[in-house]
């Protein structure tokens, strides 16, 4: 064996692989002239002057030609200070950013790399640990970290600095209490398959952490290590053998059969897994951005209130300490309980969301941001166990004149009965001969067959090419070396599972053993199979030819050993067998038919060789095989010269199995005005056809298929041909979008975000992960991804809302997301419902929050403006404590069990969500309503109380402070839409809470300190005239605003009243 094995780059392999094939075979026929290397680059060249046309007008001109395309309008760009003050300094900023985090973690060019086998010492690079992290903190950037989320907030940092102050003695204004309080085995890297234990020299590889994919996967060991005695030995003469992607072994799958031997290529942060999962970002909702805004707006206020203060004061004495205490005194228009009350709220509706019985299993993994889910636009899906159980069922075969379905399929086993009957018949009959069995001849004369042969044909055709290896579990108790595991299994039918890397290879070959022909024994170099009549027959593999993204085909070359028959079956898309078979007219128009049904199509097809065109070919192929250049392309080459003309045998139709609701949860969500995309790493007609079937996309509904470019010239001509198209779903693949996000990232997004639905298949992570933040950049809107693979956490975590769902692929997702679910149609509840509440109720909660903190500051500013502008505190620190606690607490924080629709209704007319994306219920328009009230009320209650006090002024705490929390108790009342009994226990309970203090607590009613012996009068408080004092001021306060709200319910009633009534 060769000492040495040159591995190269997957990534720069296969693109440039990639774009050498494309460039092959973009002629459209063999007389036609291929494009220099470098034209495609030299027109490129000219697109700098020829922006892409996003306007409709001149589409009269030569659709063929882009250089006829007219000019494109460019806005002319803000300069100088307009452009600073307009987000400039955010770019700056950012650029800077970003250049010093590419400095510091500048990643290494992708180069070849040669292991050294048993020569340590040869070794030219070295590995990184093995060891991956995927915390967000290490233990210097902890305490940096978690300052700087809490601080960036202006709320955190505003009372930070207020606390702060208290320590000092000419500011202190209060007790310190009042601002400070507490409050099998897995492979562990990327490796070269070199050895197995397993005889046939393969092993299965689980992937359903890392890529959701429950089905199993085939890989192969190198030959020439495979055959070696023991690894370390060198053989003589050197062995020259090429590396597939069979070979490899991925980091995080699990080993599901034997033991394997292999050598390390990657590790650590260098592994496959790795390198396509982005670093997790902490996620701030936009709810807390909104009210984050609104705290900076109050701290404008508080400043301008506190200035005019003293300048009515005439800047007297130390005005600057007058001006920070008047800062202290008004600090209450920004409450510290603002942020308290939140985020327990949001623990509450992550409780109620857990506990809600129609979503059983679902986890709140944050409790920073419920409230997402009632603000979403985009939804972004997975494919293959989010919208799919990935189970396929076999549904139709059609041979062109007839067709069979589900409840036809006893006609086929029939017809398979009968053909292997008289096969065995004819050859009981000629047993005595001893002629040698007569070799394939491909001259022969065409022959009419029968529909019984055609149906044979057919189903031996789909029970030969594939790559499904039956597997018998070992009998329980059995213990003992693999080798001789053998003798201990049970073949029996009843005990044998079939394993594949694609669900459609396993359910074609569990349909070929219903109708009679069975699938016994697989291994790399033959196939056995079982007639109905119990006979074996056995079938050397010569070749396979698997499936990749670019062929969309695969094929086996197989030789009967019965009759000495090579016969070369293929298997594919019908986009790239149609130019393969021979021609018929019926072929496109049943692909459509099934398409349309939601059906996944295979078109089979054969072609016999013989001896010496299989030689032939054989030693093509091997030669091409060991080219160290260009291999990829010389081997499609070779292979390409056997698919010519080759019988087409059938069509097959294959139904991946959807969720439970899904059809009626997409169309919940559409209807909620959420645009969905679905993201996939599948092929693209088997994404087409989910989309179809899922009701992605609806059965009106044009598709427009993004074709495959691969130079900025094609993308600009596809870009203009489906700007033409309207109201249609888009679909793409992985690679064309990799190349329009180069060159025209703006236009395709405008033009995507316009489409009802886009598919994106052959998706990477990370490509998933830039679509989302392509969407946030580009629309400002919300996002919410949704899967279920190791392959959807980087599209999870980039997203404003990451949901994951927990299944039988693995908790790999489900762990990294925001939220975990179960099955898919949960996620309509999740948002109709608790999304709807928890945002309602946060909204009412934060702006009730700040009105209470507004009426309270209001009327401090009137004692200080009547009282020579005074920086004197209206009411001591306990009373400041029990009113943002036990007073009014109970009644406020009780509004987040209010609702404003019951959630069958919201189920019901999810047509209601699209008013939460407007964020109506926060705004700066319903905040300065909470202001003026909070001043009128404020005014109301301090004045009042002035007017009401006649000669004894040591009362006028008693009655503002009483109808103070009347007043806040009324208008808790006022702001619930829907009674709960917890509501009612909470008003009343606060309300005995403050009469109990009247009573016992009444020195801190006075006005002054209280060392001064200033205190509340019991026996006043049970007079008429306190009672008829506080009542007629709380009603001027509040009746005004009762009679309000009655009017606007009559006159302009909210949508979700005219369901309810």
């Amino acid at each position: 064996m060769a000492d040495q094995i040159p591995l190269y780059p997957v990534r720069g392999a296969a693109a440039v692989a990639s774009r050498k094939r494309a460039a092959y075979y973009s002629a459209a026929g063999p007389g036609a002239e291929r494009p220099g290397r470098f034209q495609l680059e030299d027109e490129s060249a000219h697109l700098d002057e020829m922006p892409l046309m996003m306007s409709e007008e001149g589409f009269e001109n030569d659709e063929s030609d882009y250089h006829t395309l007219p000019r494109a309008r460019i806005s002319q760009r803000k300069r100088g200070l307009e452009w600073f003050v307009c987000g400039g300094w955010k770019f700056l900023c950012t650029s800077c950013c970003d250049w010093l985090i590419n400095i510091c973690q500048r990643k290494r060019e992708l180069k070849a790399r040669t292991v050294w086998l048993g020569y340590p010492e040869k070794c030219e690079e070295k590995h990184p640990r093995n060891s991956i992290k995927n915390q967000k903190y290490n233990v210097f950037t902890f305490i940096p970290g978690v300052l700087y989320e809490q601080f960036k907030f202006f709320l955190n940092l505003y009372f930070l600095i207020v606390s702060c102050s208290q320590f000092v003695p000419a500011l202190k204004i209060g007790y310190l209490y009042t601002y400070w309080a507490p409050l099998n085995q897995r492979i562990p890297s990327d490796m070269v398959f070199l050895r197995t234990s397993e005889k046939a020299g393969s092993c299965f590889i689980r992937t359903d952490q890392l890529d959701g994919e429950t089905d199993w996967k085939l890989k192969v060991a190198v030959s020439c290590t495979q055959r070696l005695p023991a690894l370390g030995e060198d053989s003589d003469p050197p062995v020259h053998e090429s590396l597939s992607i069979e070979n490899t072994l991925w980091a995080s799958t699990i080993v599901a059969s034997g033991t394997v031997i292999g050598v390390v290529i990657y590790t650590g942060k260098e592994t496959r897994s790795v390198m396509n999962t982005s670093n997790p970002k902490n996620k701030v909702g936009l709810l807390d951005l909104e009210l984050n805004q609104l705290t900076k707006a109050l701290f404008l206020a508080l400043v301008a209130l506190s200035l005019v203060m003293v300048t009515l004061q005439g800047f007297v004495g130390p005005w600057y300490r007058n001006l920070f205490r008047f800062l202290l005194l008004f600090s209450y228009i920004i409450p510290i309980s603002l942020r308290v009350n939140l985020d327990m709220g949001k623990a509450a509706y992550g409780w109620m969301i857990m506990r809600d019985e129609n979503i059983p299993g679902t986890v709140v993994r944050t409790s920073t941001i419920p409230e997402e889910l009632g603000r979403l636009v985009y939804l972004l899906t997975d494919k293959t166990g989010t919208l799919t159980q990935n189970e396929m069922i076999f549904k139709r075969l059609h041979l062109g004149t007839v067709s069979y379905g589900t409840d036809t399929m006893d006609e086929i086993q029939s017809h398979v009965m009968n053909s292997y009957s008289q096969m065995y018949s004819q050859a009981s009959g000629n047993n005595a001969s001893s002629t040698p069995p007569r070799k394939a001849q491909s001259s022969a004369p065409k022959v009419r067959k029968s529909v019984s042969s055609r149906v044979h044909e057919a189903v031996k055709a789909i029970a030969l090419c594939h790559n499904v290896t039956p597997v018998y579990e070992a009998r329980a108790g059995v213990t003992g070396e693999t080798e001789y595991a053998e003798v201990d299994q049970d073949f029996s039918d009843e005990n044998r599972t079939y394993q594949a890397s694609s669900p459609d290879e396993v359910a074609l070959v569990q349909w070929t053993e219903s109708v009679g022909l069975t699938l016994v024994n697989r291994d790399l170099t033959s196939m056995q199979l079982r007639t109905p009549g119990g006979q074996i027959l056995t079938y050397c593999v010569l070749q396979m030819f698997p499936f990749t993204s670019e062929s969309k085909r695969m094929g086996v070359i197989v030789r009967d050993e019965s009759t000495a028959e090579i016969t070369f079956y293929m298997k594919g898309a019908d986009v790239a067998m149609s130019t393969i078979v021979q021609y018929n007219d019926w072929l496109e128009e049943e692909c459509g038919n099934m398409a349309r049904e939601g059906l996944r199509t295979l078109v089979v097809a054969k072609r016999a060789l013989t001896e010496e065109q299989y030689q032939d070919f054989e030693s093509r192929y091997s030669q091409a095989k060991l080219s160290v250049h260009d291999r990829t392309l010389k081997v499609a080459a070779v292979v390409e010269s056997l698919e010519r003309e080759m019988e087409l045998l059938c069509l097959t139709g294959v139904e991946d199995q959807l969720q439970a609701d899904v059809r009626p949860t997409l169309e919940m969500l559409r209807n909620a005005g959420i645009k969905i995309w679905m993201l996939t790493g599948d092929k693209l007609e088997t994404a087409t056809c989910i989309a179809k079937s899922s009701h992605l996309v609806s059965r009106t509904q044009d598709i427009h298929t993004f074709r495959p470019v691969t130079s900025r010239g094609e993308a600009h001509l596809e870009l203009n041909a489906f700007r033409r198209k309207h109201d249609c779903a888009l679909v793409i693949s992985g690679d064309s979008l990799e190349v329009c996000l180069r060159y025209y990232e703006h236009e395709l997004a405008e033009l995507a975000c316009q489409c009802p639905a886009v598919v994106c298949c052959r998706c990477s992570p990370t490509q998933k992960a830039r679509i989302v933040k392509l969407l946030q950049q580009r629309t400002g809107k919300r996002t919410c991804a949704i899967g279920d693979g190791g392959n959807d956490v980087s599209m999870i975590q980039a997203a404003d809302c990451g949901i994951g769902i927990e299944g039988k692929e693995g908790k790999q997702a489900s762990l990294a997301a925001d939220f975990s679910i179960t099955q898919f149609k949960h996620i309509g509840r999740l948002l109709m419902v608790h999304g709807r509440s928890s945002y309602k109720r946060s909204a009412a909660l934060g702006q009730f929050v700040m009105h209470r903190g507004l009426i309270i500051s209001t009327m401090q500013a009137v004692f200080s403006s009547v009282f020579y502008f005074a920086s004197v505190p209206l009411y001591q620190g306990f009373l400041m404590v029990g009113y943002a606690t036990i007073y009014t607490m109970f009644p406020v924080f009780s509004l987040v069990l209010d609702q404003d629709v019951k959630p069958e209704m919201a189920m019901l007319y999810p047509e209601l969500y699209k008013d939460l994306t407007k964020g109506r219920s926060l705004s700066f328009k319903t905040f300065l309503v909470w202001v003026l009230i909070s001043i009128y009320q404020g005014g109301i209650l301090m004045y009042g109380a002035l007017l009401l006090f006649e000669s004894e002024f040591v009362h006028v705490v008693a009655i503002s402070f009483t109808a103070l929390i009347l007043t806040e108790l009324l208008m808790v009342a006022l702001t619930v839409r829907t009674w709960h009994w917890l509501m009612v226990v909470a008003e009343f309970l606060s309300l005995g809470c403050y009469i109990a203090s009247l009573a016992f607590l009444n020195e801190y009613f006075g006005i002054g300190r209280v060392s001064f012996g200033a205190f509340l009068d019991v026996a006043f408080i049970t007079t008429v005239t306190f009672l008829w004092k506080v009542s007629a001021i709380t009603v001027v306060s509040c009746l005004p605003l009762y009679v309000l709200k009655y009017l606007k319910r009559k006159l302009s009633p909210p949508s979700y009243s005219k369901l309810t009534s």
